[in-house]
């Protein structure tokens, strides 16, 4: 459960720009990931709430937004997103190649935003 250690990293970020904007209650942080992140939402909600517990950030919001994968054929530099139950062969919808796509999207893991005051 990776996510443990992601919420831990997420309270020491939001922790120093809070410190660093004489900011001392948080209302709400979101988070976008993408797909390919390996993120499980639930696990990442359980995990934010049981390192929050006793600090300043206890009661804070959580927003996740998962962000969709999206390639481009190695072949014909068509961009497309795969269907979700295609887990191992993503083919073109354009030219058919089915290998050596470049991930432009799905990757990401970051704060989009923090509400406190």
């Amino acid at each position: 459960m990776h996510e443990m250690s992601i919420a831990q990293n997420l309270l020491e970020i939001i922790s120093q720009e809070m410190a660093k904007n004489g900011m001392t209650t948080l209302h709400t942080v979101k988070i976008k990931y993408g797909r390919m992140a390996s993120v499980v939402p639930e696990a990442l909600e359980t995990a934010f709430m049981a390192v929050t517990i006793k600090t300043d950030l206890e009661g804070a919001v959580l927003e996740l937004e998962e962000i969709p994968v999206t390639l481009e054929c190695s072949d014909c530099g068509h961009e497309f997103t795969p269907d979700e139950d295609e887990i191992l062969l993503h083919p073109c919808p354009q030219c058919g190649q089915d290998f050596g796509h470049t991930v432009k999207t799905g990757r990401e893991l970051y704060i989009e935003y923090i509400e406190a005051e």
